[in-house]
């Protein structure tokens, strides 16, 4: 069974066009501890959600976890891979508005750069 998770990234800084092109990058810039503890989680094949945050502020595409390296102590160095651009952006208003996402730390915890998601809310992100 995969877990599944949504990554929030500043396109100005790494965009969804910008794995699309690389196909494969080291997701890293994560200082928060709460967030830390989410990337350990990870483990090799789980599915992600990239969200574009600004002024896109919604899900764009979907990736995998290639890898995960580092220690309990350190923050992890984790490998992802490009799956898919979705087929509609799914804007954070849309999010909020969705009872799935109620007591998500996508809504509550809005500065958190990693979120872990059920499967019923990564089936509604990606249409899946």
């Amino acid at each position: 069974m995969y877990a599944h998770y949504l990554l929030k990234t500043e396109p100005s800084d790494y965009s969804l066009a910008d794995l699309e092109r690389e196909q494969e990058t080291i997701w890293d810039g994560v200082a928060n501890p709460a967030a830390l503890k989410v990337l350990r989680a990870m483990k090799p094949a789980d599915r992600l959600v990239i969200y574009e945050t600004a002024d896109v502020r919604s899900a764009v595409g979907t990736a995998t976890v290639r890898s995960v390296e580092g220690s309990a102590d350190e923050a992890p160095i984790v490998t992802i891979k490009m799956t898919r651009r979705l087929p509609r952006a799914v804007s954070l208003a849309q999010i909020k508005a969705s009872a799935l996402f109620r007591d998500s730390p996508l809504v509550r915890q809005g500065r958190l750069s990693v979120v872990p998601l059920n499967e019923a809310q990564y089936r509604y992100l990606t249409g899946a």
